[in-house]
């Protein structure tokens, strides 16, 4: 069964930058997208980025288009989320998600547990 695990949550004051990881406990990623997902206080779960694993081709939604960006390590099956810049508005609980590649948005099946952002302003 594929888990998914982030890490590199943490404190940070405004303007400043976090890396998070999320590592895929599965041999091959091949034909999967790795989504990211926030969920704030109060706040409904909303979709932030993708990639895919075959090509590495990314979607970034407006609010963060220009200040995060995502990489993988196809050795390592580990997906990274460099956020820069943040914002008070970006603390939030992180998740990463799988589904498989033509799958819509609401079709991502695994989740990992979460690690939390917050942003000082």
């Amino acid at each position: 069964q594929v888990q998914l695990v982030e890490s590199g949550g943490g404190l940070v004051q405004a303007g400043g930058s976090l890396r998070l990881s999320c590592a895929a406990s599965v041999r091959t990623l091949t034909n999967y997208v790795v989504g990211w997902f926030r969920q704030a206080p109060g706040k409904e779960r909303e979709f932030v980025a993708a990639i895919t694993w075959g090509e590495g081709l990314t979607h970034y939604e407006d609010s963060v288009k220009g200040r995060f960006t995502l990489s993988r390590n196809t050795a390592q099956n580990t997906v990274y989320f460099h956020l820069n810049n943040l914002k008070s508005e970006d603390t939030a609980v992180y998740y990463c998600a799988l589904k498989v590649r033509g799958a819509t948005r609401s079709e991502y099946r695994v989740w990992g547990p979460g690690t939390q952002v917050t942003v000082s302003s």
